[in-house]
């Protein structure tokens, strides 16, 4: 196996260190406004992705599905064009008749240097080397997982949803999640990152499929709990009208938190007021949980339920001086 230290993006640079976990675009909207304020950043996603180029991959290899790795990375990578141009190589998909039709470039690439490496973490600080990525990209788990979910029945009772693509795509309401195997091995490397974060931000994205799945592998939700960095959740512009968080109002999104991590701190809540139907209630819901809530227009200009970069990373900014700004009149 061939040793690879570390990017020097993961380590080193002006600002706190970051962790944000997450997945799919939801985790490249925060990966894109924190890349503004620090260099120290590492991206730990969920490894449950069983559709796509990514599905097949896993299915076909055995390996951990690379997309919301390789979306990751490509958010993080230098702002040059050698960096750029390297991100749009990994995003390329072909079009085909053939086998390779819809898969990504970037996927093949992950996928192949993890079988030169027999490694995921060194082939992922491969491809963020090639990318120059201002940051560490990590898979929240060591093996590939699958999620079901309990929703409830028409008619009355339960049933089980399996698979993150039909959980993903479920409206029914969602009871409770789970993850096959139930007690994954955390990637060692994710579990020191968050025990060494100043911050950790979980959101956005799909609530259920790509933020809760972190805090059911036990060693990484062990080091949430413990770690000294301060928690900020980053709520959804708008829920979907046909899938998982169809119906849920911005308070609900901490409420499934807490019901599948009832111990977890949250520092601060980052919403856009254009999002929140009961801004008092949201409010109360943070005040409850010892939470700061910060009201912010982090949505694009076009009104797309898209995060602004730069808005967003102001939103960001505010909750790190605000919260040393708190601790100083402590002291």
């Amino acid at each position: 196996m061939m040793a690879l230290p570390v990017p020097s993006g993961a380590r080193a640079g002006a600002g706190p260190a970051v962790v944000a976990l997450g997945g799919g675009h939801g985790l490249s909207a925060s990966l894109s406004a924190l890349r503004l304020l620090t260099d120290k950043i590492t991206a730990v996603v969920t490894v449950a992705d069983d559709g796509g180029s990514s599905g097949r991959l896993r299915d076909e290899l055995d390996v951990l599905p690379p997309g919301d790795l390789r979306m990751a990375l490509s958010a993080l990578c230098d702002d040059t064009d050698w960096g750029r141009t390297w991100r749009d190589v990994l995003q390329h998909r072909f079009r085909s008749s053939g086998d390779l039709d819809q898969h990504a470039v970037g996927n093949l690439l992950i996928v192949a240097l993890w079988e030169l490496l027999d490694d995921p973490v060194a082939g992922l600080d491969w491809v963020g080397r090639l990318l120059g990525a201002r940051g560490r990209v990590l898979p929240m788990a060591a093996v590939p997982l699958s999620i079901e979910a309990t929703v409830a029945a028409p008619g009355g009772g339960t049933t089980v949803v399996r698979g993150q693509t039909s959980v993903a795509g479920t409206t029914a309401h969602i009871e409770q999640l789970r993850l096959v195997p139930p007690e994954p091995p955390a990637c060692p490397e994710a579990v020191a990152a968050v025990d060494a974060a100043d911050w950790v931000v979980l959101g956005p994205g799909s609530w259920y499929t790509s933020v809760v799945p972190h805090l059911l592998v036990p060693e990484l939700r062990a080091a949430l709990l413990r770690t000294s960095a301060r928690i900020v959740v980053t709520l959804n512009l708008e829920p979907e009208e046909d899938g998982e968080t169809a119906g849920m109002h911005a308070e609900d999104y901490l409420e499934v938190l807490h019901a599948h991590a009832p111990d977890l701190p949250v520092h601060a809540v980052v919403a856009d007021p254009r999002a929140v139907e009961d801004i008092d209630l949201l409010a109360r819901r943070c005040d409850h949980g010892g939470a700061r809530l910060l009201l912010r227009q982090v949505g694009r200009s076009d009104g797309s339920a898209e995060h602004d970069p730069l808005r967003l990373a102001a939103a960001y900014r505010d909750v790190v001086e605000g919260t040393l700004g708190d601790v100083a009149r402590r002291r």
